[in-house]
């Protein structure tokens, strides 16, 4: 073990096996009711996947690759998998709550889980601001189809109103027609005029639905609100009923003409929904939150997680199928997509039916995570690296009050404000760096496939199956993606300056800057083929760890500068409390 003044002291698995589990109400020994089946945790998989995914950000997904995003699904759940491997062996080993956190603290140390648990809160709170906004939209469209119109400045964020504003009056004053601008940017500009002037230019624009249904969630998680298995497992066969009615009903109105092209923008065109794909499946780790709750974690949370991504990865890839074959892929940058494609065929009946479910669907994952962050919070509190008013628990609803209120607060504010593609990218890439260090603490603490847990990820050498793969990935790059690889190496040779961005919509979209994670990700791929040749790492914690920081690269350097801006504020407040008051420090014991 480390030194208790290290930055890297780790609990040990036996140390955490010993604690009574930090959502244990009353520290009794003991732990959780295990009453979870198989059928249970795959409903459990599904119901936090299939949310704010399927009924909204596919819609952005398919307007950045077209057709062929349908193939991204598949490549992200091949991701997914070699992490619910990784989480499956840890759940195995250690079946208490926590997640990744815990996971992180046994495996990397201490500094390590405290990033993934600031990390954490990226996923889970960040995320369902995401969902918040999206069943906003969902909301608003019911309502418009009822004849209750509420006024555009209160259907959206301030930042995606004054972005629709900033963008039509480019256009204006480049004397270029509104053809040109989108339909959510003309929008945003009629809310930002219509909408009363505050001080200094600020107009009142917030989205006063997603605000509202936030406070209305955590108000009911806080007076202890639970979620049978039953009650999941209904919300499920719901959710499905309703994907399946899409499926058979849109296909009837697919023209395969909009099939074509099927990568109008090429593997980089693809590549860009990877933010919006990996989004529909952050609730994947929340299977292994139920460790405590399983009757045979070991045996059945493997099954389950293979299970609901092999479900959900299948109806994803039929459903974005359906909706690019019912409409142009240049139409489908809505918050809506669903409905949306229902109602452009003339089927509104079907499109309303669309949106009631999103609402209750939407707010059912909202409900899920709004019950997620709160654990996590109390988990690290109770390890001394947050203040104990974390883990408060109310006397009379017997919740995490202070972190159930603080969560809600992370939430409803910036649903009010913010635009969703950027909580989409933040959320994806707190997302994909916790599986990466999932994968990365099965290296650590089993590296060849020798623990003795009943579930364990199986080893395979893979010592030259690393470097070949590798050599196959660089092969293929080079030979199909010679357009980006151009443009690449114009970045990184600086021939496109430090940042470039588009004079439309403001975004970055080459320079040196915008290449840096994928510079890091090549280097981090020598060093690991290195090191799988000399130690003989286990293959597929390898691709897992590798994949995951792949995707990541395919965020942008924008979404890295905000990433890294809010580890540091989680670094400041860690030195500032968190390593000082550590139950592990050994003037706190």
């Amino acid at each position: 073990m480390r030194s208790d003044k290290s930055l890297f002291r780790r609990k040990t698995i036996a140390a955490i096996l010993q604690n009574p589990p930090a959502d244990h109400e009353g520290h009794s020994p003991g732990g959780l009711e295990r009453h979870l089946t198989v059928r249970d945790l795959t409903a459990l998989g599904i119901a936090a996947i299939i949310g704010a995914g399927i009924f909204s950000t596919i819609g952005k997904a398919s307007l950045d690759g077209g057709p062929a995003v349908s193939l991204l699904f598949v490549f992200t759940a091949i991701a997914c998998a070699f992490s619910a491997l990784c989480y499956a062996q840890f759940a195995a080993t250690i079946p208490v709550s926590g997640s990744a956190y815990t996971y992180a603290y046994a495996s990397f140390g201490e500094l390590a889980a405290w990033i993934i648990g600031w990390a954490l809160i990226m996923e889970y709170a960040v995320g369902n601001i995401v969902v918040a906004i999206s069943w906003s939209d969902y909301f608003t469209g019911l309502l418009d189809g009822i004849g209750v119109h509420l006024p555009l400045w209160l259907t959206m964020g301030t930042q995606t109103g004054h972005a629709g504003y900033e963008a039509v009056m480019t256009l204006m004053q480049a004397s270029r027609p509104l053809t040109e601008a989108t339909p959510a940017q003309m929008e945003g500009y009629q809310a930002w005029t219509q909408a009363p002037e505050l001080f200094n230019g600020l107009h009142l624009v917030v989205d006063l639905p997603a605000f509202l249904i936030t406070v209305l969630i955590t108000s009911l998680v806080y007076v202890g609100i639970k979620e049978s298995k039953n009650a999941s497992n209904l919300l499920v066969l719901l959710k499905l009923i309703i994907v399946f009615i899409v499926i058979a009903v849109g296909a009837f109105y697919v023209q395969p003409a909009n099939w074509t092209p099927f990568a109008p923008n090429g593997v980089s065109g693809v590549l860009k929904g990877v933010s919006a794909v990996f989004f529909a499946y952050i609730g994947f780790d929340a299977i292994s939150t139920t460790a405590e709750e399983c009757k045979n974690p070991q045996r059945d949370l493997p099954k389950a997680m293979m299970y609901a991504l092999i479900i959900c990865t299948v109806l994803y890839v039929l459903i974005t199928l359906v909706l690019t074959g019912m409409v142009s892929y240049k139409e489908l940058g809505v918050g809506d997509p669903l409905s949306f494609v229902f109602a452009k065929v003339g089927l509104s009946r079907l499109s309303g039916l669309v949106a009631v479910s999103a609402v209750f669907a939407m707010a059912s994952v909202l409900l899920v995570f709004q019950l997620g962050q709160p654990r996590i919070w109390l988990t690290m509190s109770r390890d001394g690296l947050l203040p104990s008013v974390f883990s408060r628990i109310h006397p009379r609803f017997h919740t995490p009050s202070f972190s159930t209120i603080v969560t809600g607060f992370f939430v409803a504010v910036p649903a009010l404000i913010l635009n969703m593609d950027l909580v989409v990218d933040l959320t994806s890439i707190g997302t994909l760096f916790a599986f990466a260090l999932v994968c990365g603490g099965i290296l650590i603490i089993d590296p060849y496939g020798k623990s003795e847990a009943r579930f364990k990820v199986p080893y395979i050498n893979g010592q030259w199956l690393v470097p070949l793969i590798l050599a196959i990935g660089i092969f293929l790059v080079v030979r199909y993606n010679a357009a980006s690889n151009h443009e690449f190496w114009l970045d990184v040779t600086g021939q496109h300056g430090w940042l470039q961005t588009d004079a439309l919509s403001g975004k970055v979209t080459g320079g040196f800057a915008h290449q840096i994670p994928t510079v890091v990700f090549f280097l981090f791929c020598i060093a690991l083929c290195v090191l799988s040749f000399r130690k003989k790492l286990s293959l597929l914690p390898v691709l897992g760890l590798l994949i995951n920081l792949y995707l990541m690269t395919e965020l942008g350097i924008s979404n890295w500068t905000l990433f890294f801006a809010w580890l540091l504020i989680g670094l400041a407040v860690y030195f500032g409390y968190g390593y000082k008051n550590s139950k592990l420090n050994p003037l706190v014991r």
